[in-house]
C-alpha cells in the first residue's frame, strides 16, 4: 500500500459523516470509519465504501461502540493493523434523546453523554498515544451550535456538545509541542435526514434563526473539515469554528 495520510472518521456511514469520508478521500486520504448499526451488509457501509474507493484509496470500516474504552481501543489497534498511522481523527458520532429536563429519564442523559462526550475521549485518548509518537495529526471534533446556545429539550445533547468544546481547548494545550492540532467544529441547523424530517413549518422557524436565511447541508461540514485538517491550517489549534449560517450571531 502506497504512503498515504490516514482519516479515520467516527459515525462515517451517513449523513455528515459520510459526506466527511468521501471529502478527505477525495483529497487523497486513506479512510477508515466506525459504524454501530447492522454489519458489513449494511447499505450505508456498503454505499458509502463504494464512494470512498471510487478516489482510488482504501477503506477500512469497522463496527463499534465508541462509548465502550475497551472496544474503542480494539478498533484503533485495528486501524493501526491495516494502514499503520493515524493523521486525522474526526469525532463525528453522536446520538440525541431529546425531551424536556423534567421528562428526561436519567438513562437519556447517560447515553447521550457516555456516546458523545465519553466516547470523544475515548477516541481522542487512544489517537493521542499515536500521534504523539508520530509527532504530528489532527484532531477535530464536533460540538454544536446549542454549546453556548442551549435548546429546550436538549440539556443532555447540549451538555455533551459543550463538554468537547472544553475537552478539545484542553488537549490543543497538552499536544501542541508535538505538532498536533485539536479544534472543534460547530455546525448549525444542516440538512440531514432528521432535519428533512421535520415539517415545513418548522423548517421556516428555523430558518427564520439563520442570517444568511437557509439551511446548510453537509458538503458545508465536510468542506470545513477538509481545511481545518490540511497543511493550510496547520497554525490554527484550540479553536471552535462555527458552521451555521450566521446562527450564533
Amino acid at each position: 500500500m502506497e504512503q498515504r495520510k490516514v482519516a479515520f472518521i467516527t459515525g462515517g456511514s451517513r449523513g455528515i459523516g459520510q459526506a466527511i469520508c468521501i471529502a478527505l478521500a477525495k483529497e487523497g486520504y486513506h479512510i477508515g470509519f466506525n459504524y454501530v448499526s447492522g454489519d458489513e451488509t449494511n447499505p450505508n457501509v456498503i454505499k458509502t465504501k463504494q464512494l470512498i474507493e471510487e478516489y482510488g484509496v482504501e477503506v477500512f470500516s469497522i463496527k463499534t461502540n465508541i462509548a465502550s474504552f475497551k472496544d474503542t481501543q480494539i478498533m484503533f489497534d485495528e486501524v493501526i493493523k491495516v494502514f499503520g498511522r493515524i493523521d486525522v481523527l474526526v469525532n463525528n458520532a453522536g446520538i440525541t434523546k431529546d425531551n424536556l429536563l423534567l421528562k428526561m429519564k436519567e438513562e437519556a442523559f447517560d447515553e447521550v453523554i457516555d456516546v458523545n462526550l465519553k466516547g470523544t475521549w475515548n477516541c481522542m485518548k487512544c489517537v493521542s498515544k499515536i500521534m504523539l509518537k508520530q509527532r504530528c495529526g489532527s484532531i477535530l471534533s464536533m460540538s454544536s451550535v446549542v454549546a453556548l446556545h442551549g435548546n429546550a429539550g436538549q440539556v443532555n445533547y447540549c451538555a455533551s456538545k459543550a463538554g468537547i468544546i472544553g475537552m478539545s481547548v484542553a488537549l490543543a494545550k497538552e499536544l501542541g509541542t508535538r505538532g498536533i492540532t485539536v479544534n472543534t467544529l460547530a455546525p448549525g441547523f444542516i440538512d440531514t435526514d432528521m432535519t428533512q424530517g421535520l415539517s415545513e413549518e418548522i423548517k421556516q422557524q428555523l430558518v427564520k434563526q439563520i442570517p444568511l436565511g437557509k439551511l446548510g447541508n453537509v458538503e458545508d461540514i465536510a468542506n470545513a473539515v477538509v481545511f481545518l485538517t490540511s497543511e493550510k491550517a496547520k497554525y490554527i489549534t484550540g479553536q471552535t469554528i462555527y458552521v451555521d449560517g450566521g446562527m450564533g450571531l
